[in-house]
């Protein structure tokens, strides 16, 4: 190969732009404020805080009389005044033979006494006080009360209530159009699929030509199977092949290596041992 020297040309002195300059100090002056702005809250926040002092409010508590049982609270009475109904029975000074004739009664029915005046909340009364709880009066119909929802279940109904106005919206839309019908207007043309075509633009491909296509191609299992069997007995009779074949190479290159040996040492022997006849002439 021939290498040619390429001759280069002298290094030009590389100008430093001012706008370079001006970026330079530019960063070098937001760094310094940087760390001036971070010196200041690490020295603020080690800064002992004032303590803020509680506002104390005096008052007086009137405590127990040592030695007095205290009054259990009381409940009761119907505000109305308590009157006896007690019965006076007189004994008969005769015995009478037959049945007296009742008198007519002149006298108002006495009034029914009550139980005293209102303690607490009131005791029991006569007819039907205005309650939330009895079953007496009407009451207008209220939502079902069910159990507490968890924060899973009320992150859903928010966004289910959110999504709801969309998906009517979305679904009155849907009734106005054919739901094979899956293309768009843009540019003057059709763009999309339909029952009929697939519409690319000005080209138009039947979607008869579909059935044409080798979409729904599926192998036969059979013969994938014995393919897959064939594949896995090929790999094994590769894999002990080669097996075979560095076994053989590795026992040939060691009777190659004892061969050398033995030529070796016999080499050795052979020098060592003096030959018979040049020790007779030496004699």
């Amino acid at each position: 190969m021939i290498f040619r020297r390429v001759a280069t040309q002298p290094e030009r002195e590389r100008k430093v732009s001012p706008f370079f300059l001006a970026s330079v100090g530019v960063h070098i002056v937001v760094a310094i404020a940087l760390m001036q702005m971070l010196i200041l809250n690490a020295e603020f926040s080690r800064a002992p805080r004032r303590q803020v002092i509680p506002q104390e409010r005096v008052g007086f508590v009137r405590l127990a009389q040592p030695g007095v049982k205290p009054t259990a609270g009381k409940i009761g009475g119907d505000g109305r005044a308590e009157k006896s109904r007690e019965v006076h029975v007189t004994a008969p000074r005769t015995i009478p033979t037959a049945i007296p004739t009742p008198a007519p009664s002149v006298t108002k029915p006495a009034e029914e006494g009550g139980t005293g005046p209102l303690v607490g909340g009131g005791g029991p009364s006569r007819g039907v006080r205005p309650s939330y709880s009895d079953g007496r009066l009407w009451t207008p119909p209220a939502p079902i009360v069910g159990p507490p929802k968890t924060v899973a279940q009320t992150i859903d109904s928010l966004i289910a209530d959110a999504l709801a106005p969309y998906n009517d919206s979305a679904a009155a839309a849907a009734q106005r159009r054919d739901p094979t019908d899956w293309t768009i207007q843009k540019g003057g043309y059709k763009w999309g699929i339909d029952r009929r075509a697939i519409h690319l633009g000005p080209f138009s491909v039947p979607t008869a030509l579909l059935a044409m296509l080798p979409l729904n191609i599926q192998g036969n299992p059979t013969t994938m199977e014995r393919d897959r069997a064939f594949a896995a007995m090929n790999r094994d009779i590769s894999w002990h092949a080669q097996q075979a074949i560095n076994d053989a190479d590795f026992m040939k290159a060691v009777r190659s290596i004892r061969e050398r040996k033995e030529r070796e040492r016999a080499a050795a022997l052979a020098a060592s041992t003096p030959k018979d006849g040049s020790g007779d002439q030496h004699e």
